[in-house]
């Protein structure tokens, strides 16, 4: 069993977030399908597709590690009224995912895990890369 507590909180943290992101994605997914937004509902599907990569590139790594992979407290969906809010709370959402992996990876450096310091990098990167595609939608909202 691995006995780092801190690393394990935040090897969960991350699952627990990647797999809140899936849920708050299909959720999405399915109300702009209702709504008759294909392409931002296929948008939203190809998002679901991403996160559960990163799930499962997550519990890879808890499980060379020896960490159980439990997801902790899943927070509740927050639907959205409209597409822009919608992508607001997303932009929320991929803003908190950095944070958390940006500190995860400085704190893998320090301890020289460089495999999981690698996973974090990636997936902030990954995350960088989405808020930057949710930015451009925005702005495309807005008419900018």
């Amino acid at each position: 069993m691995y006995t780092d507590p801190r690393l394990s909180g935040y090897l969960s943290r991350a699952l627990s977030h990647e797999l809140a992101a899936v849920q708050q994605y299909l959720m999405q997914a399915k109300l702009t399908g209702l709504w008759g937004l294909s392409a931002q509902s296929a948008q939203f599907r190809r998002d679901v597709n991403e996160e559960l990569v990163h799930a499962e590139r997550l519990m890879e790594r808890m499980l060379i590690l020896g960490i159980p992979c439990n997801a902790t407290q899943l927070p509740p969906i927050r639907p959205g009224r409209t597409l822009a809010e919608m992508l607001q709370i997303d932009r929320g959402l991929e803003i908190e995912a950095i944070r958390l992996y940006e500190e995860a990876a400085f704190y893998c450096a320090r301890r020289q895990d460089g495999e999981t310091q690698a996973l974090m990098r990636a997936l902030m990167e990954d995350e960088l890369g989405h808020l930057k595609e949710l930015d451009q939608q925005l702005s495309e909202l807005k008419g900018e």
